[in-house]
């Protein structure tokens, strides 16, 4: 099963950075077929808290489309990488209300609400359109694998967590679409071409 949504992720990427490739991007993850139709993978239902109290479910992102990512405040590693090219999408598609963004924290002990607040204060975000979340430890690490993130606790990682660089791309359709290495800026450079098309798709831009 790994080995089939790897290839999926792989050739994905093949296909939208191609300029012979198709003008829409492919769905990821395995698919079933149920009485002739078929079905892909969506994101579960949600509810996490942002950095200003505030309850996020899928309802939030309702006929948006929204990046994905996981990470935690004290990060030593990657997560400033990330958090950096994170910035230059939110900048270019900033007071879009057709796009929005929602970063996990992994750390639901020390990243709380208020951690949550100071940290946007720091990166100068607003949440009404890039929400910093915490929640119930499980729901967000179980998420994590909709997404074909990663979100381990390892003592032995810096910082205490093992967890994927990723940007994700979901769609208004709850579908996952794209993905990019996110402490890469060409990648992301890719990613957000990635974005346009997603926008050229769903809204007709």
């Amino acid at each position: 099963m790994r080995a089939i949504i790897l290839f999926s992720l792989a050739l994905s990427l093949f296909f939208s950075c191609s300029p012979s490739g198709p003008k829409t991007l492919p769905i990821l993850g395995e698919r079933d077929v149920v009485n002739g139709d078929t079905i892909y993978p969506t994101i579960p239902d949600f509810a996490f808290i942002d950095q200003d109290s505030q309850v996020v479910t899928n309802a939030t992102f309702k006929d948006k489309i929204y990046v994905v990512d996981f990470f935690f405040i004290h990060c030593p590693t990657i997560c400033p990488k990330v958090k950096a090219n994170g910035l230059r999408i939110y900048n270019k598609y900033r007071n879009d209300d057709r796009i929005g963004m929602l970063s996990h924290s992994i750390d639901v002990k020390n990243d709380t609400v208020a951690a949550l607040k100071r940290h946007a204060e720091k990166l100068g975000i607003d949440s009404r359109q890039w929400h910093l979340v915490t929640g119930n430890h499980d729901d967000i690490y179980s998420i994590a694998d909709n997404y074909f993130s990663v979100a381990i606790e390892n003592p032995d990682a810096p910082g205490g967590f093992d967890h994927s660089g990723r940007l994700i791309l979901v769609d208004k359709n709850r579908h996952v679409r794209s993905f990019c290495d996110g402490t890469d800026a060409a990648d992301t450079d890719r990613f957000m071409q990635d974005i346009d098309l997603l926008l050229q798709e769903q809204f007709g831009d």
